[in-house]
């Protein structure tokens, strides 16, 4: 996916099961961001920002949507340990990581693996993505700011 492309309707089901589509935000933004781990520190600290300023952000007509390949049941204790008020997509099957281009090989210590590299999509009210935040310029802890004064 890139700039200027329409975001598949279907984004997938959060972790309670709920379909969750890009429909159901007509008329508003969606800051959809991808993941890669629940519970590890980068993605703990990028999910609490986005809790910590979920009212500034829908105050600007954002909505926020939180995806990694962690299951359901991972999601509900990530989400009920951190106190997290959005809903993330437990993409176990891979499909939105990879329409979206965000499952790539990834390195750790000379060892190679597939994974999700963390990246931001924000689209606005008719669907279409209209900003990219890439894993170079993400910064966990003070990432709902960064989207908040990028997107001002």
């Amino acid at each position: 996916m890139n700039i200027g492309d329409k975001a598949p309707d279907f984004l997938g089901k959060d972790e309670q099961g709920r379909e969750i589509r890009l429909s159901d935000y007509r008329g508003r933004k969606l800051v959809l961001y991808f993941y890669p781990k629940d519970m590890t520190s980068g993605c703990t600290a990028e999910a609490c920002s986005f809790r910590d300023h979920r009212d500034e952000l829908l105050r600007a007509g954002y909505d926020i949507v939180g995806v990694s390949v962690d299951g359901d049941e991972q999601h509900r204790k990530f989400k009920e340990k951190h106190g997290l008020n959005f809903p993330l997509i437990a993409d176990t099957d891979k499909r939105l990581v990879e329409q979206f281009g965000v499952w790539q090989e990834k390195s750790m210590y000379g060892r190679k693996y597939m994974g999700t590299v963390r990246t931001t999509f924000i689209i606005n009210e008719e669907g279409v993505i209209e900003q990219i935040i890439g894993p170079k310029q993400i910064k966990t802890k003070i990432h709902a700011e960064q989207v908040l004064g990028e997107t001002k």
